[in-house]
């Protein structure tokens, strides 16, 4: 009788036990975190380079003016040099490449920012004047920058966008003729417009490709050298320039992250 009395009583206990360790707390480790990825966005600063090829339409004319008719009381009259002109079109080719810096500001699926470039370029041609033997003029755009509004559509990490600003080069136009050699140097302003289509290979990186219409307006070169005036009293001659380029490019960028993600606070 008491050895079934003890039984009774261990096993009581051992059932006590077991319940009161099923309502003790679990001292395992939580599961880790693990943090969401962070959501993409245009908006940050960004630096780059980008290399492409231009082409450019230097629509020019090349005019003399001459000489009018010298009147000789009582002798007669020694005829003039009569005016003429001839047009000169350049149509200058070359690599452009160099680097870029901007901002962009995305709000919903919107994008807007601001763009600055800087190119040095290979874009030239020699052109052989056949109206003079032996003559060659030349026309180079050494050096390009622009300032631009950049504005598009995001399409998560694909970005369209249209380009539109004020344009910089360095214009130099020699000239080469049996009289002699005129070299002209001039920093000229006008105003590009384009687009393009860039996507982001990473939160940071991304690559573009982009094509733009520039025209830096009409200027006139006044010879001295190549085409001499014939006496103080008569001007020499004068080329009117009117230069426009394409250019087609690719490029990369890197943005800068523009704020850390906020913190997350796990609950268990």
């Amino acid at each position: 009788m008491l050895r079934k009395v003890l039984l009774a009583s261990a096993g009581a206990v051992a059932l006590a036990g077991s319940a009161v360790a099923a309502d003790l707390p679990s001292r395992a480790p939580p599961p880790p975190y693990l943090p969401p990825a962070p959501i993409f966005t245009w908006t940050g600063l960004y630096i780059g380079g980008q290399v492409g090829y231009g082409w450019g339409r230097d629509s020019a004319t090349l005019f003399d003016p001459g000489t009018p008719d010298i009147i000789i009381p009582d002798q007669g009259v020694i005829p003039g040099i009569p005016a003429t002109s001839f047009p000169i079109n350049f149509n200058p080719g070359g690599v452009i490449g160099g680097a870029h810096l901007g901002y962009n500001l995305q709000i919903g699926q919107w994008v807007a920012g601001l763009e600055g470039d800087v190119n040095g370029t290979s874009i030239s041609q020699n052109f052989g004047a056949g109206f003079l033997t032996g003559s060659t003029f030349t026309t180079r755009a050494n050096v390009q920058g622009s300032i631009r509004l950049r504005a598009g559509i995001a399409f998560d990490r694909v970005l369209l966008f249209a380009t539109g600003g004020a344009a910089f080069t360095g214009l130099e136009t020699s000239y080469s003729t049996f009289l002699g050699y005129d070299n002209l140097s001039r920093t000229r302003a006008g105003w590009t417009v384009g687009g393009g289509i860039e996507y982001a290979i990473t939160n940071n990186w991304s690559i573009q490709a982009e094509y733009r219409y520039s025209d830096f307006g009409r200027y006139t070169d006044y010879l001295i050298n190549s085409f001499p005036a014939p006496s103080l009293l008569f001007p020499g001659a004068n080329v009117k320039h009117h230069y426009t380029q394409n250019q087609v490019q690719i490029g990369f960028s890197y943005k800068f992250d523009s704020f850390a993600p906020a913190p997350v606070v796990a609950k268990y």
